[in-house]
């Protein structure tokens, strides 16, 4: 039974016990079918995107030579967080990620705010990645075959086109491949992790073998604030490491493979950011570069006169980005699907398909909807929200740590953050510093969006909340508590 720890109201929070026993429940448990090393191909497959194949020259136009230390700093930033959704993941083996967590800790109207913050984040985020995904298609087939997709049927009406039809592929291919099992998706989503980790190092290997110190001087023209400055930017290409722990329920061994995905994938992407940033550097001047729409390509190009590499990029950034479209949408599915089972949104959404293992009904219509957005709607700067929602996420994740040490110090925790209260704190402070970095209009969407949510979350989510409607059930608790419907929020 769903319990409130003596919390009634909308800060009621979920026992821990009940979330994980939830996830043996016919028709409502996921099957376990993941391990470590599909894991770390998901945080890998979620992180290397447009971000190294793009935010490396952006980077060197404000740090110079020294945006290596930027790379180092923005996995710094990150390192905190990580450290804590991997104590959370492996001790909540269960489906949601921060939202999840935030309903152990925070309670429920917490948990429903960062819950339709994260659905707002992933669902832009899938789409506004699978407009990108068209895009680098599109140059692809230009620098391979020498043609691209016409304007009508390859951009949005907002930007002369009828409609995206590259992004409504790439997103329904990839609906029905999760919706045909996670097993199967996890497979290919690994296949797709080598094959840009290949391209990459491919890049690493030619740079280094025409590498050249002359492009070093100066090291860091902009000084710290451009070292700092770079690495704001570049935070956002490490941001995916999250969404490992939205895989906890189908994981076959959570308490080890979690902690060591999560880490693990932040690990690894860190040192080829740090390789191809070294390489990059060493055959093209950070001017070369910061104007460019392919930096890599341009360094190739400009730096050690390989002009036919650029096919091999492009072919590469789709592969990347097609990777990251099936790890977010993925892990978009399992919020959506926690928040459903949990009532504060329809329960029959989070039906279990009996053959797929999957919320199927759920995944195909998460796949119309974010079709028609990828489709017609002009992103722009909304994609900021992005950004927001996940920094938003990682405050409430750092501090959910600190909460249940001392709500629950017994509990068992496969994995602890060494030095707590000290480096969930610490993770707190990057996440907050790098939200107040960004542009008002940002957070005015931001408090809009939240405001909408907590409309629902009072007509619709309060009174189906399947914690409040047990308790309701339970013998004793309306003569403690009084009738349910009473406690308005």
């Amino acid at each position: 039974m769903a319990t409130t720890s003596g919390r009634p109201g909308v800060f009621a929070v979920r026992d821990v016990r009940s979330l994980i026993s939830e996830t043996a429940e016919e028709g409502h448990g996921l099957k376990k079918a993941v391990g470590a090393t599909q894991l770390t191909a998901m945080g890998v497959g979620a992180i290397i995107g447009t971000g190294i194949f793009v935010v490396i020259g952006k980077g060197a136009g404000i740090a110079g030579p020294a945006v290596i230390l930027s790379f180092v700093l923005a996995a710094v930033a990150c390192v905190f967080s990580a450290l804590s959704y991997a104590e959370l993941a492996s001790s909540i083996p269960v489906s949601g990620s921060a939202y999840t967590y935030t309903y152990a800790t925070l309670g429920e109207v917490v948990a429903w705010i960062i819950g339709w913050d994260l659905i707002l984040e992933y669902g832009v985020s899938v789409a506004g990645i699978a407009v990108g995904w068209g895009g680098n298609l599109n140059a692809f087939f230009d620098a391979a075959f020498g043609f691209t997709l016409p304007d009508a049927i390859s951009k949005s009406p907002s930007e002369g086109g009828v409609f995206n039809l590259p992004a409504v592929f790439v997103v329904m291919a990839i609906a029905f491949l999760l919706i045909r099992g996670v097993s199967e998706s996890a497979r290919v989503n690994l296949v797709m992790v080598g094959i840009k980790l290949a391209v990459l190092l491919f890049f690493i290997v030619v740079a280094f073998a025409n590498f050249s110190t002359h492009n070093f001087k100066p090291f860091a023209p902009a000084g710290v604030d451009g070292v700092t400055s770079a690495a704001a930017i570049i935070f956002f290409a490490y941001i995916g490491f999250d969404a490992v722990s939205t895989g906890s329920e189908e994981a076959r061994k959570p308490e080890r493979d979690l902690p060591l995905a999560i880490i693990g994938s932040l690990g690894i992407c860190t040192l080829f950011y740090v390789l191809t940033a070294v390489g990059a550097l060493g055959i093209a001047s950070p001017d070369q570069m910061k104007d460019s729409d392919a930096p890599l390509a341009a360094a190739l190009d400009q730096g050690a006169g390989i002009s036919w590499a650029a096919g091999i990029l492009a072919l590469g950034a789709v592969i990347a980005i097609t990777s990251v479209v099936l790890v977010i949408f993925y892990g978009q599915t399992r919020i959506f699907f926690a928040m459903c089972r949990d009532g504060l949104m329809p329960q029959k959404l989070a039906t279990v398909n009996q053959r797929y293992g999957t919320p199927a009904m759920l995944t195909l219509g998460l796949g119309v909807l974010i079709s028609i957005l990828a489709a017609l709607v002009p992103l722009g700067t909304i994609v900021e929200l992005v950004n927001i929602g996940t920094l938003f996420a990682f405050v409430l994740v750092n501090i959910g740590v600190i909460i249940l040490r001392r709500t629950r110090p017994d509990m068992p925790r496969p994995y602890r953050v060494p030095w707590s209260p000290v480096l969930p704190i610490i993770g707190v402070a990057f996440a907050v510093y790098l939200m107040t970095d960004l542009p008002w209009e940002t957070w005015v969407r931001f408090v809009v969006w939240l405001a909408v949510g907590l409309l629902i979350y009072a007509f619709y989510g309060y009174r189906n909340s399947r914690l409040r409607t047990e308790q309701a059930g339970r013998p004793g608790w309306a003569r403690e508590h009084g009738p349910a419907e009473s406690d308005e929020p």
